[in-house]
């Protein structure tokens, strides 16, 4: 059985998990768990949509935890996640709180509130490093030697890395799950035409916020070109960008606006996929409705 409650809350990009989970934290008292694979980089904060004042509530600090946990550059797996956001939710049951997980991450949300059950063995250090020193084509090309029936991005270098680790673990196969959790999973969604407005209009903000600059920046102290390639979306695209790889800004900036919608398609494809996911009415009065789930799990 089960140890204890968690509450999770996910959704696509843009579809403003945060704040909202925020606010209902405030509500219970509680703590968030991120779950975005991007968010745990110190010194990515507009290209991965972490605004820390969302973790502000009537001037009251909401505590989180696993943002900004790793450098860039840094390998960082759906393991790794894991351990930590046990270690996380055991931490803030021992203040008696029900952790929040929030995220748009759908592996590591379903990691923690599945179960999946992966090797014990320690990770590789050596064979992590070993990794590092080849660019993205190589590392794809070592996993299309290994599994060639994989569908994957070839230019997502984190993922491919992780997958090459994974099968060094002996961790390929579907993960069986033993989930030590009682889970809430509540969905966070918007039309599509609502959900692309929203879309358009962060990118605008975060340019206006100096999204270019900080990828600049993150070259400039040494982020690698494979690492930000690697992360996909905002940095892939201001990316190719700065070297000249898209030579158009605005061309660059449509590019970047279809793929960052085409993930979300994806994402909602995912959590889709769940038939215990609640999915809340945005445009009605969600946060009563969040509410009103999350006292029908606590008294069961």
């Amino acid at each position: 059985m089960p140890d204890y409650d968690l509450i999770a809350i996910l959704g696509p990009t843009a579809s403003g998990k945060t704040p909202f989970a925020a606010a209902l934290a405030s509500e219970l008292n509680t703590e968030i768990i991120s779950a975005d694979s991007r968010q745990i980089y110190r010194g990515m904060d507009l290209g991965t949509g972490k605004d820390l004042a969302d973790y502000t509530v009537n001037g009251r600090q909401i505590p989180y935890h696993l943002i900004d946990i790793a450098e860039p550059n840094e390998f960082f797996s759906m393991h790794d996640f894991q351990r930590l956001a046990y270690e996380a939710v055991d931490d803030v049951r021992a203040r008696g709180r029900t952790p929040f997980l929030v995220g748009g991450t759908g592996l590591y949300v379903a990691s923690v509130t599945d179960g999946y059950v992966m090797s014990d063995t320690e990770p590789d250090l050596e064979y992590r490093a070993y990794l590092e020193t080849m660019d993205t084509p190589k590392l794809y090309e070592m996993l299309r030697e290994l599994r060639p029936e994989m569908e994957i991005d070839e230019k997502n270098r984190n993922r491919v890395m992780r997958m090459l680790e994974r099968i060094h673990d002996g961790d390929d196969a579907v993960p069986a799950k033993k989930a030590r959790f009682d889970s809430l999973r509540l969905g966070v969604s918007w039309p599509r035409d609502v959900l692309a407005k929203r879309i358009d209009e962060r990118i605008d903000m975060r340019l206006e916020q100096g999204m270019i600059e900080e990828v600049q920046r993150l070259m400039d102290e040494g982020a690698s070109v494979d690492f930000l390639l690697g992360l996909g979306l905002e940095y892939r695209f201001i990316t190719q960008y700065l070297i000249g790889e898209i030579p158009d800004k605005d061309d660059m900036l449509a590019q970047l606006a279809h793929a960052i919608k085409k993930f979300a398609k994806r994402q909602m494809t995912w959590f889709r996929r769940n038939p215990d996911i609640i999915w809340l009415d945005m445009q009605g009065d969600a946060y009563g409705q969040a509410c009103g789930e999350i006292e029908k799990f606590l008294k069961k």
